[in-house]
């Protein structure tokens, strides 16, 4: 009796039941989410283009990023890093808030989350000081009037008319200094924010859908490729709305969207990042299609198209573009000043 039990106690330890090897995935993936639980909640909103408003020692007050606000609601405690939302009565963890505001499940959190993780260690609380220093306030907005403005425009061959269509040249504070930049605004008021120096975003950041009453769907990762697809193609308002994502973070926002679309013509960039959000939403809706072949050997759509310019007009091109404006002398307020 007791050689028999000493075997089928060796043999249960060799080969545990299957309940047993439950557990430890179990205290596997609960170990992970544990993990996840303690990556910084600002470091997190950073990734997603949300900076606060307000920084302490223990807490940083954000705009909500679930809605328009203009004063801040939304409060990170760094002791305990988790968030809660004074505005809508709701917080939590790193990972809830992840879900919310991508409205994406578990499993794409922790992916996001452990991306992030890769180039970043828990101690670098000097980086999130620098974060805390970068918040951009936008002054205002008005169509586009400055001369550089315009001659990035050009510089990306893209056309005032539909740079101006789109889009405003935005001014705005960064680090204490006065900026401009053309600006795409987004769902939820925030700006993209591009010039020949500069690529930044303001809070709160977000997807931009541009409905014009179609059932065909453009989607593009930026708002450079966008007004180069329209540049390119002639009366498309016409026949399509357009999406721009604005970060490949909002995919799951974007499912959401091409649910009410019969076709999807997917525009998005030529790099691991681009390729693997374009699978995901073919992967979700059949109705998409990749159309990235059409710049296969360039980034984007935009590189594309800057490319072919040069190669079919050259430097003529830019003198026949600078002289009208240097005859009309815009100042950068947009004012014109007659020639003595």
């Amino acid at each position: 009796m007791k050689q028999g039990s000493s075997n089928g106690s060796h043999q249960n330890i060799k080969n545990p039941p299957k309940t047993i090897q439950l557990m430890k995935r179990k205290r596997t993936k609960g170990l992970s989410c544990e993990r996840a639980r303690a990556f910084p909640i600002e470091r997190a909103l950073a990734k997603l283009g949300h900076f606060p408003i307000k920084s302490t020692g223990k807490e940083a007050w954000f705009l909500s990023p679930f809605r328009t606000e203009a004063q801040a609601s939304f409060k990170v405690s760094k002791k305990l890093n988790r968030w809660y939302d004074h505005g809508a009565g709701k917080g939590g963890n790193v990972i809830d808030l992840i879900c919310l505001i991508n409205q994406c499940p578990v499993s794409e959190a922790l992916k996001l989350i452990a991306q992030e993780q890769a180039s970043f260690s828990f101690q670098q609380l000097p980086s999130l000081q620098k974060q805390r220093e970068h918040v951009i306030r936008i002054i205002y907005a008005k169509p586009i009037r400055h001369f550089g403005l315009m001659k990035y425009l050009f510089e990306r061959n893209i056309s005032i008319c539909t740079g101006s269509k789109y889009c405003k040249e935005v001014h705005y504070m960064f680090k204490g200094r006065k900026y401009f930049a053309i600006g795409l605004k987004n769902d939820s008021g925030g700006w993209e924010l591009r010039n020949k120096y500069y690529k930044n975003s303001s809070s709160p950041k977000d997807i931009t859908h541009i409905k014009n009453g179609n059932n065909k769907l453009i989607i593009t990762e930026g708002m450079l490729d966008l007004l180069s697809i329209l540049d390119n193609i002639e009366k498309l308002e016409s026949e399509y709305d357009f999406l721009v994502l604005n970060s490949t973070a909002f995919v799951q926002k974007a499912m959401k969207v091409i649910e009410d679309y019969s076709s999807i013509e997917l525009y998005l960039d030529n790099d691991p990042n681009g390729k693997q959000t374009t699978q995901k939403l073919i992967k979700h809706s059949k109705n998409c299609k990749d159309e990235s072949a059409f710049y296969k050997e360039f980034k984007d759509m935009n590189e594309w198209l800057v490319q072919k310019a040069k190669m079919g007009l050259g430097q003529g091109a830019q003198d026949v573009f600078l002289l009208p404006q240097k005859q009309t002398c815009l100042t950068p307020g947009g004012r014109k000043v007659k020639r003595k």
